[in-house]
């Protein structure tokens, strides 16, 4: 129960990575702030996990709505002691001269800028409070290029660089700052993916794909004392080490 009485904001929480988050470190003891654009299914999120949990509306891409949401946090649960750093799309795939340019500036707007307010809006807090966690959700596409995928590719080099930012920068203050790189993991963003017929990802089968629940156990072992050993960089789930780390059964 390492997070009773800790408060944690998980971005793009209403599906996916984001509800597996926080439905499991809910279970953990967590006070979790929920966030994304869909304010019913948040709600319903919320609902579920019950009085641990609260649900705002918050689009990534407008510092105001970041602010807001972090405000939340700290006037409802009286800190915000971790920040998982996971909404992101991906969508529309596309080459270079086929992308229409506000396609490819919105994916820029939620995977960078998103990342980067949220962390602007929460990182005076976790000074403050003598310390934080700041788990970005990064991607192998961060490292390589994929065909089709030039905004993702881009923007999770972005992210990887801010969280080395972070940690430069803050470290010296309490803050471990990392990132998690999960794979290929089993959400509607696969489903996008495989409709594209684009590049290899796209011919992977269902069952390559892993669970959300694996991701979400991975951002727990993070947000544990064994996330100092991670600080700067990307954490890697796929790696058999990795799994081993955490617990999880190879694949």
């Amino acid at each position: 129960m390492i997070f009773s009485g800790k408060t944690v904001l998980i971005t793009g929480a209403s599906q996916g990575i984001g509800s597996a988050t926080a439905q499991h470190l809910a279970s953990l003891g967590a006070n979790v702030v929920l966030t994304a654009r869909s304010a019913d299914a948040l709600e319903q999120l919320a609902a579920q996990i019950g009085p641990q949990a609260k649900a705002i509306a918050c689009d990534v891409s407008d510092y105001d709505q970041v602010k807001a949401a972090v405000d939340l946090a700290l006037a409802h649960f009286g800190s915000l002691d971790i920040l998982v750093n996971n909404a992101g799309l991906l969508a529309p795939v596309h080459r270079l001269l086929d992308f229409a340019p506000a396609d490819w500036d919105k994916v820029i707007d939620v995977n960078v800028k998103g990342v980067f307010y949220m962390m602007h809006a929460a990182l005076p807090i976790m000074i403050g409070q003598g310390g934080g966690t700041i788990v970005n959700i990064s991607s192998g596409a961060a490292y390589g290029v994929l065909e089709g995928w030039s905004h993702y590719c881009a923007s999770k080099a972005a992210v990887l660089q801010l969280t080395r930012s972070g940690h430069e920068e803050y470290g010296d203050q309490e803050i471990i700052c990392l990132g998690l790189s999960p794979g290929t993991v089993a959400t509607e963003m696969q489903v996008l993916i495989k409709a594209s017929g684009i590049n290899p990802v796209s011919q992977l089968a269902v069952t390559d794909h892993i669970p959300t629940s694996d991701v979400a156990q991975a951002v727990a072992f993070l947000c544990g004392p064994a996330g100092a050993k991670y600080v700067g960089k990307d954490f890697h789930l796929k790696s058999p080490e990795s799994r081993a780390a955490i617990g999880l059964a190879m694949r």
